[in-house]
């Protein structure tokens, strides 16, 4: 039976989690439709005519990474947005999460513009993003206690042990994220993004530094919770697969400069999906093969 060692306040303080919001004027967002086998509200999410560039140094123009992107996302929806390296994607999910800032444009979540970060938005990164001082349950622990301040230690706790029980951490959770495999430090990301029960979770290539088999688990973890708790998820990745299995609908963006979206395709494969019977569906290689065509052009 493990034991949680560390202080309540050993942590140093940290920079705020919860941003300002300015409330838009609401419009009609409602509407409802079937996407795989659930039903999901349209426009939970909405981007805006966003544009990002940079000034580089020695150059008298500014770099643009994309300009006037617009995409919804609608409530429970799993979507994934894939492109080359360097198009803008994760610049993207930051300016969605409120981490980075947009040149021009809006990013409106349930009928109120981002302005900075905030708990109803919940990244889960690639380099997994623990602090290294907390154990697996001081981590969550920390996000537990931002997002429901008002609950008492016990409830806090028990959260969390909810949460780590989900993802199969319970026995690894006094253990630090120096102690951990890069799979089992994801899934307790994983858990910390679930527990706060965000508006959305933006997935930033979270498989990415993660092996081929242990992928598939925490894939099969991932798509069982967000079944079990409706919560919406965006995604950007590089893996054609990856996106087809988990994803509702795929967004496919162009190489930058300028980068745009090309493309959307809704992935119509029935659900639940499995690794090795996905292949069999004949709207598999339809899908795919668009994709690795779209990737294979040069601009």
């Amino acid at each position: 039976m493990w034991t949680r060692t560390e202080p309540e306040d050993q942590a140093p303080a940290a920079a705020p989690l919860f941003g300002p919001v300015g409330v838009l004027p609401q419009d009609d967002r409602g509407g409802s439709r079937r996407q795989g086998g659930t039903t999901v509200s349209k426009a939970m999410l909405e981007v805006e005519k966003i544009s990002k560039h940079f000034t580089l140094s020695g150059q008298k123009e500014p770099f643009c990474v994309f300009r006037d992107l617009s995409l919804q996302v609608r409530e429970k929806e799993y979507l994934s947005v894939l492109g080359h390296s360097g198009c803008g994607k994760s610049t993207l999910l930051n300016i969605i999460a409120g981490i980075d800032t947009a040149n021009s444009g809006h990013i409106i979540l349930n009928g109120r513009e981002v302005q900075e970060p905030g708990l109803d938005r919940m990244v889960v990164f690639q380099n997994f993003a623990l602090m290294p001082w907390l154990t697996v349950f001081g981590n969550v622990r920390l996000a537990v206690r931002a997002r429901y301040p008002e609950w008492s230690k016990q409830q806090v706790a028990d959260w969390v042990d909810k949460y780590l029980d989900m993802v199969g951490l319970s026995g690894a959770a006094n253990k630090r994220p120096w102690e951990l495999s890069g799979g089992m430090r994801q899934r307790a990301g994983i858990a910390r993004a679930f527990s706060v029960k965000p508006s959305i979770m933006l997935l930033d290539e979270p498989f990415a530094q993660i092996d081929a088999l242990t992928r598939g688990v925490i894939q099969d973890e991932l798509v069982r919770m967000w079944e079990e708790t409706g919560i919406t998820i965006f995604m950007v990745t590089h893996d054609v697969d990856e996106a087809i299995l988990l994803s509702d609908r795929i967004m496919l963006m162009s190489p930058g400069p300028q980068a745009k979206f090309m493309d959307e395709i809704e992935v119509d494969i029935p659900r639940p999906r499995k690794r090795i019977s996905i292949i069999e569906h004949p709207r598999f290689y339809e899908i795919r093969n668009r994709i690795i065509s779209f990737l294979s052009q040069k601009g």
